[in-house]
């Protein structure tokens, strides 16, 4: 039955039409108007000639109207009043809407547009629209239906998931469940291994070999196939060049595509690792400066000084072997004379983290005393706070040291054959210091010195000396350059090192 043309009416309180006089008689529409009634997808009934014959409440309100006249009489009607979108939101040409294909004979399998009404810019709607041919005679058809459902909220999610998806610094791909295919990659993941698109786009995650190195029992074949969690598991990720980086990946099922599939996204663990074995090999390197360095080191931990290890010189020196030392405490050991002395430096490594030339009396294993001069500073040795120790020793100079000084006091104690030059390089010898050379003083240059030791200024010792106080300035720069000091307080120094001075 065809409608000839008639423009469909607006119906009672159900949003149906009243059908013409001819189909109000005829049994097929009202069971069709009755069908159309009671579903939740639109429905809108057209005849052969492009009349709308009909349209069911849903098809109404997915249109954003109340009744079927102001969805139009005809299909040129309908197009004049709504804008079409293809899915990428290209704008259809009236040929191409879904009405003008279904009268044209064309199947829609699925067909999803956008839908606006004409004087709208941007889509309202998300319609997936499919057609349905009603033949009554087994002749041409006498009605055809173009049946819609609102897919907007699942559109919007999409589109909000690619849009998130897209801007995720995190490395991800999109894999579907139904072949193991890969359906999207994002920038993140396209950055990290070098790949184009058309690289992975429709190519399995192992058709690919972009996995390997998994660890034993894991199976994401079948987790991707069953659309199952995959718990975090580290790979070996190809790259575009054809190498490999090691990294951190975990799956999750998604249900804001257009069929059920797995989200995989990526942590890059390559610079972890290149950091491991950069510290690996560093450590290897200090270990080996470690243990052929020229004085005795130990290392200790910080929360217990246990020793930790011991370097060669240290074996040799104390007497102690490594199975001996390691694990044990200096006390354990006995290896420092004085408990006390050794505390005290423990004590100023933790509240300064250094100590450096410190007096130590320490002892060999057989009980040997050992001068030494001790450092320290704190280290971290694979995340524990530890003190690397240095011994130097000191014993022989010391000695050497003491003989000399004995040696000076000797000869000081009757002095009155020796001149005053050399009794000042004794001085030196037996008190020296870091900037003291040795030099040959006048009487008077050194009676002005001496003066300037008692914190005399020039002024005082022209009037104690009775001389200008112009020549008491040169003798002072002429005593300057010979000791090496260019201000009166290096020469206070100098000369008090030397016992000038009464103060």
């Amino acid at each position: 039955m065809q409608g000839g043309g008639t423009t469909a009416a607006a119906g009672g309180s159900d949003g149906m039409s009243s059908p013409p006089p001819s189909a109000a008689r005829n049994p097929t529409m009202r069971h069709l108007e009755q069908l159309m009634a009671q579903l939740l997808d639109g429905v809108i009934l057209i005849d052969p000639t492009g009349v709308i014959l009909n349209a069911n409440p849903a098809a109404l309100t997915m249109h954003g109207v109340h009744a079927v006249a102001e969805l139009g009489a005809t299909a040129e009607d309908y197009a004049a009043r709504f804008t079409l979108w293809s899915q990428d939101h290209r704008r259809l040409k009236h040929r191409e809407y879904p009405l003008f294909r279904l009268l044209a004979g064309e199947s829609l399998p699925d067909m999803v547009v956008e839908v606006a009404p004409m004087d709208e810019g941007e889509a309202r709607w998300v319609h997936e629209v499919r057609d349905v041919t009603l033949d009554i005679d087994g002749d041409e058809p006498d009605y055809l239906a173009l049946v819609i459902s609102d897919v907007s909220e699942r559109f919007d999610a999409e589109a909000r998931f690619k849009a998130m998806f897209q801007a995720n610094p995190a490395p991800a791909i999109v894999v579907r469940q139904r072949d193991g295919r890969i359906a999207q990659a994002n920038p993140g993941f396209l950055s990290l291994t070098g790949f184009q698109p058309d690289d992975l786009i429709g190519k399995t995650v192992f058709g690919a070999d972009l996995l390997a190195g998994l660890p034993e029992g894991t199976d994401v074949g079948r987790c991707i196939e069953a659309g199952d969690v995959v718990p975090q598991t580290d790979a070996e990720l190809l790259t575009a060049d054809g190498m490999r980086r090691l990294v951190l990946f975990a799956g999750q099922p998604i249900d804001v595509t257009d069929e059920d599939a797995l989200l995989l996204t990526f942590a890059d663990l390559e610079p972890r690792r290149q950091a491991e074995r950069s510290l690996a090999a560093s450590e290897r390197h200090l270990q080996a400066v470690f243990e052929m360095a020229p004085v005795a080191m130990a290392v200790t931990r910080d929360v217990d000084h246990r020793l930790v290890q011991v370097n060669a010189v240290f074996r040799e020196l104390f007497g102690y072997d490594a199975a001996a030392a390691v694990g044990r405490t200096a006390d354990d050991i006995a290896l420092w004379q004085q408990s006390e002395q050794r505390a005290a430096l423990e004590a100023e490594v933790a509240q300064a983290g250094r100590v450096r030339n410190r007096e130590g009396q320490l002892a060999a294993k057989d009980g040997t005393a050992i001068d030494c001069a001790v450092s320290a500073e704190t280290i971290d040795v694979q995340g524990a706070a530890c003190v690397l120790w240095a011994y130097q020793d000191v014993t022989e100079r010391r000695r050497s040291e003491a003989e000399l000084g004995a040696a000076i006091d000797e000869v000081l104690k009757d002095a009155s054959w020796i001149s005053r030059s050399i009794l000042d390089r004794l001085a030196n010898l037996r008190r020296p210091g870091p900037h003291a050379p040795a030099a040959e003083l006048s009487p008077r240059e050194r009676e002005i010195l001496d003066l300037i030791c008692d914190d005399l200024n020039d002024a005082a010792i022209a009037e104690r000396l009775s001389i200008a106080r112009n020549t008491v300035r040169n003798h002072v720069a002429r005593l300057y350059g010979k000791i090496g000091v260019n201000r009166r307080s290096g020469a206070v120094v100098w000369g008090r090192e030397r016992g000038m001075g009464t103060k």
